[in-house]
């Protein structure tokens, strides 16, 4: 393997190549998460989430530790950029989402409440009460 490919680069620039690839590598993920979103692929979303956040947390390590030049900290900007726009679009189908469930919870409840108050009453069956009102006339 390269020294790109196992992390453990020699030289400041190689390092810098790291870190805006692994951004870069964000950018993806965040992408592939706004595809499911778009898809209405929750369970895929949930998935990539949990790989997302760990791809995060190494780049907080990574970031923290290398210092970038002017050319690396505009292309970091720019995929960050991308990034957080991508990872809007996500919340906002996730919100359109939730009140989606809302409603279908609201309707769900009051379906069940109309069930109990106007359902069958005592197994269902009609009560015979013909012979508390005479024979019918003709």
């Amino acid at each position: 393997m390269s020294a790109h490919l196992k992390g453990d680069a020699e030289t400041p620039v190689d390092r810098q190549a790291l870190l805006l690839a692994a951004y870069e590598s964000l950018m993806n993920a965040s992408r592939r998460m706004l595809v499911s979103a778009e898809a209405g692929d929750w369970e895929a979303l949930i998935e990539q989430e949990a790989d997302y956040l760990v791809r995060v947390e190494r780049i907080k390590r990574m970031d923290a530790q290398q210092p970038l030049d002017d050319v690396a900290a505009a292309r970091k900007a720019a995929l960050l950029e991308q990034i957080l726009e991508q990872d809007l679009e996500v919340r906002r189908r996730l919100v359109e989402r939730r009140e989606e469930l809302g409603r279908l919870i609201g309707s769900s409840r009051r379906q069940q409440a109309l069930s109990r108050a106007y359902g069958p009453q005592q197994g269902g069956m009609p009560i015979d009460a013909a012979h508390r009102f005479g024979p019918p006339e003709p």
